[in-house]
């Protein structure tokens, strides 16, 4: 026989349009244990699984028939002060069967008025000189006598009670039947109940108790003030008069790590309210704040791999987004090989399509090295270095937009656009400078064959200053970086080796560069370091704040048009930190706007 073992809920907190799954542990006729659903479709042995959620909504049932929602109230009764359960019927025909039984009532309560003496004419006598004694959504009972049965005409107002009970208590109304719910606005403010219970699937009869768990009451999403877009001047993108007029076709580019549910647990997130950091809350919360910025392209960072194949590849299918994927090797990690998380990178379709794809293990990188550079005595120790599972996904697209003028319409225009999440422990600063280093001489290789803007994009794990950072931004490492001194393994000698010749340049220094000055601008430039031209923080926890995300690009194919607005830490402060119940990552979203400069003809 099939039987329910335990079942809770995600979170207790449930938030309009964030759907509800409740765990359900059932033992099969088997004697498995399993948390598979059984559903009426495909029963086992002839059992299956019924749910039900309700919600404590108060809503008026017949006071005839009680499992029947009400459509009509006799007014008299709430004048006459009947027990407002009773004034309520279900259709005008049930209405007019219990016209008897009802006429009672208000003889009742017009005999206990006589009793008190004083109240029995303004109970009854107003409402028979009008004639309207019942109301209705369309329907209403005029009377031209009390103790006639109503006739059932003219539409008139309805009115129902703030509070109805049936016989024998509160009523639940029920709002599904199915093991997932999605909160409505209709549910805020109230509680719901989910019932699950094993039936026979040909009678549809019970096997066993029904389980039931109460939420809290339904709350509305936080709808956090969206952020806009600051145009900016930026000097590096108009030496040329005539670039604006030349160029055409404008693109937006996306950088999140997103905060894989893996990692978003309460101990290191206390501050978050659990149902916040709950996946089923996160994983909307983000999908509306991603969609809302209609980018062009995004960078995801932190993306599991289930995640990523069940909720946001189908979702932003549905937003006209194509996907690309890139797992975390797993030499390292030993959990759940679906909550391994990876880069994704999608594209409009309507703006782009994809020519070629590039994936970057470290991994096999750091194995290539050793076999190259560390003697075989230190091979393994090398190894257990260098190997963190971090990867980068590259991808080159075709744009659908031409920058070429009427001078050379036919050719292609590319882009190639890098997403990477490097390594977290800041105790392996040479493994970071490393894995950046190895990024950018594959991009370079990409680069000499082919003469195509580049965008490099992702959580570095680096500050500014850093020597990654320095690296992607300066093109080289100063040989007296700090940084330098950890090289155990002797991977970064010699140091002159450490360089690049991509023009690199951050998206988000152009802040510092504008040429003009208004409010928006110098707000902007306020949540800037001046010391280092990149934001004050891109990652903002409690015991961390700084800048480790970044969106680069070259400086001799694009020019940055504008950015999406930083955000103050005071703002985010109230809450603690990040992750919150308005962003639901502990980074913040980057986003740029650039436009493709002509190539110059040579």
């Amino acid at each position: 026989m099939l039987s329910v073992l335990r079942v809770h809920l995600p979170s207790e907190i449930p938030v309009v349009g964030c759907e509800i799954t409740p765990y359900v542990l059932l033992r099969r006729p088997d004697n498995s244990i399993s948390n598979e659903d059984v559903p009426e479709s495909a029963p086992i042995n002839g059992y299956c699984m019924r749910y039900r959620v309700q919600s404590d909504r108060k809503v008026a049932v017949c006071s005839v028939h009680p499992t029947e929602q009400a459509t009509l109230q006799c007014l008299v009764c709430v004048k006459a002060k009947v027990p407002t359960a009773k004034s309520f019927h279900c259709t005008p025909k049930c209405f007019s069967d219990a016209w008897q039984h009802h006429r009672a009532l208000h003889e009742r309560a017009s005999n206990i008025s006589n009793e008190n003496g004083t109240e029995e004419e303004e109970m009854f006598g107003r409402f028979s000189s009008t004639g309207s004694g019942v109301t209705n959504a369309g329907i209403s009972c005029s009377t031209s006598n009390i103790g006639q049965s109503p006739s059932l005409s003219n539409a008139s107002t309805p009115i129902y009670p703030t509070a109805v009970t049936e016989r024998s208590g509160d009523s639940l109304f029920e709002v599904g039947r199915s093991r997932t719910y999605t909160p409505t606005s209709d549910d805020i403010g109230y509680a719901l109940k989910f019932e699950c219970v094993a039936i026979d699937a040909e009678t549809r009869i019970p096997v066993g108790n029904a389980i039931t768990i109460m939420t809290s009451r339904v709350i509305p999403a936080p709808t956090p003030t969206p952020r806009r877009m600051i145009q900016v001047n930026d000097v590096l993108g108009h030496m040329d008069p005539d670039s604006r007029i030349a160029s055409s076709g404008t693109f937006s580019v996306l950088s999140y790590n997103i905060l894989s549910d893996a990692y978003a647990t309460s101990e290191s997130y206390s501050y978050c309210p659990s149902w916040a950091l709950s996946w089923p809350y996160r994983r909307q919360n983000l999908l509306r704040e991603i969609v809302g910025y209609h980018a062009d392209i995004l960078c995801l960072q932190e993306v599991q791999s289930d995640h990523f194949e069940e909720f946001f590849a189908p979702e932003l299918d549905k937003h006209g987004y194509q996907a690309l994927y890139k797992k975390k090797t797993s030499e390292v990690y030993s959990g759940n090989p679906n909550a391994i998380d990876g880069c994704a990178t999608f594209f409009r379709r309507d703006k782009f399509s994809h020519v070629k794809k590039y994936e970057v293990e470290f991994n096999k990188a750091a194995q290539s090295l050793t076999d190259a550079v560390i003697q075989p005595g230190q091979k393994k120790v090398a190894l257990s270095r260098l190997i963190k599972d971090n990867i980068a996904l590259i991808v080159v697209l075709e744009a659908k937009f031409s920058n070429h003028g009427a001078d050379n319409p036919g050719k292609r225009q590319l882009l190639c656009v890098a997403n990477t999440h490097v390594n977290v422990h800041q105790d392996h600063k040479d493994v970071k400078l490393w894995q950046v280093h190895t990024l950018l001489k594959g991009l370079e290789k990409i680069a000499v064959s082919a003469d195509i803007p580049m965008l490099v994009c992702g959580d570095f794990n680096s500050v500014p200053g850093s020597a990654p950072h320095a690296l992607l931004a300066m093109g080289k490492v100063d040989q007296l970086h700090p940084d330098l001194a950890i090289d155990p393994l002797g991977i970064l000698r010699p140091p002159s080796k450490l360089t690049h010749q991509l023009p690199l340049v951050s998206a988000y220094s152009s802040f510092a560069r504008m040429m003009v000055v208004g409010h928006s601008l110098e707000q902007q430039r306020k949540r800037m370091d001046p010391t280092t031209n990149e934001p004050l923080f891109t990652n903002c926890t409690r015991d961390f704040i700084g800048t480790v995300d970044y969106i680069f690009y070259t400086a001799d194919s694009l020019t940055v048009e504008s950015l999406l607005e930083l955000l103050d830490e005071e703002s985010l402060r109230k809450d603690t930190a990040l992750p919150s119940a308005e962003w639901s990552s502990d980074h913040l979203a980057l986003l740029a706007e650039f436009r493709c400069k002509p190539r110059v003809r040579r």
